[in-house]
């Protein structure tokens, strides 16, 4: 039998380190269990808590999650911990992590950095390990939600009540701790910049740029062209070089929808006019020149483009002979015969 040893416990100071790491859980969106990842920061000293749902936790998303999380507690500690993912992680585990250097300039922008723990060692990010049970047996139990905008405001609504409310393992409420910390906290830089994630697309000919395939309408006159897509986390907005061009309201799951401006599609029967003659006409106009004004009226008069009366000219012209048809066009002209 292995000797048992006593457990230890890990004590921090204000400021020096909070905790981020995500979880999958399961929410009940407009009627549909739906699977989602929670991600979640602690403070380490006075057990401060935020949380967010997103239906995917990519790197776009952390950066929006951490950049809501540290205004929400209205700054940041020195380290930040997190598990070894690969969203942060470039190479390497623990004390010798590289992180990625993309993360690395936004860990900078706001004065903290990235730390991981060894593998193995779940206790060292229990203070945001063990409220993800909290969370789902607590928050999540017995709750629906419209959309994912309607769980994230429901979310930060309860964790003001959950931080405002009394620990007794704290002997206190989290946010009378944090009274503590926060003249400690590394303040926020005075311009924070929205995150986006950009994209290249070529507009489609139904006038339609995809990002995670939901259409989003732009001006027909960019039909297949190069624009510039900007994703922030409500919008999306289209860059014809410098000038804006279109935005949307960014539809957060990858559902496949269209999403139409009205000002982008022409109304029914004001659309562009066809200019280029009809078949029909060309022939006509190469094989008898002389009647090119009876072919105008003919269209201006006929029903829509005049097609089929352009046709029955052109068969009289294979059929009858020119110097006859010649007199009998002038005549119905003069007449103003043209059914």
């Amino acid at each position: 039998h292995e000797e048992k040893t006593p457990v230890g416990r890990y004590d921090f100071e204000p400021s020096q380190e909070m905790q981020h790491d995500t979880s999958p859980h399961k929410l009940i969106l407009g009627g549909m269990r739906r699977p989602a990842q929670t991600a979640s920061l602690v403070l380490c000293y006075c057990r401060l808590l935020f949380f967010q749902f997103y239906p995917r936790f990519t790197r776009f998303e952390c950066k929006l999650f951490l950049t809501e999380a540290l205004g929400y507690v209205g700054g940041a500690c020195s380290v930040c911990m997190i598990d070894n993912t690969h969203l942060v992680v470039l190479k390497g585990t623990g004390a010798e992590m590289i992180p990625v250097p993309e993360m690395a300039a936004f860990a900078e922008r706001y004065s903290f950095r990235f730390r991981a723990h060894e593998k193995g060692n779940a206790n060292r990010s229990a203070r945001v390990e063990r409220p993800f049970a909290y969370i789902e047996n607590n928050f999540l139990a017995g709750r629906s939600f419209a959309d994912w905008e309607d769980a994230n405001r429901q979310a930060r609504a309860w964790c003001d009540r959950v931080n405002a409310s009394f620990k007794r393992h704290l002997r206190a409420s989290p946010r009378e701790l944090y009274a503590i910390e926060r003249p400690r906290l590394k303040p926020l830089p005075l311009w924070v910049p929205e995150v986006y994630r950009l994209h290249h697309r070529i507009v489609d000919t139904e006038g339609y740029v995809s990002v995670n395939t939901n259409r989003y309408s732009v001006p027909a006159r960019l039909i297949g062209r190069r624009v510039e897509v900007r994703e922030t986390a409500r919008r999306i907005e289209v860059y014809e070089g410098p000038r804006r061009v279109a935005e949307h309201r960014r539809q957060i799951e990858p559902m496949g929808q269209r999403h139409t401006l009205p000002e982008h599609r022409p109304t029914r029967g004001q659309g562009p006019r066809r200019r280029d003659p009809l078949p029909e006409e060309k022939q006509l106009l190469e094989a008898v020149p002389e009647i090119r004004d009876y072919v105008a009226a003919l269209k201006r008069r006929g029903p829509g483009r005049g097609t089929l009366a352009l046709r029955r000219l052109l068969q009289m012209v294979r059929e009858y002979p020119r110097r006859p048809l010649l007199e009998v066009v002038r005549t119905a002209a003069h007449y103003g015969l043209y059914d």
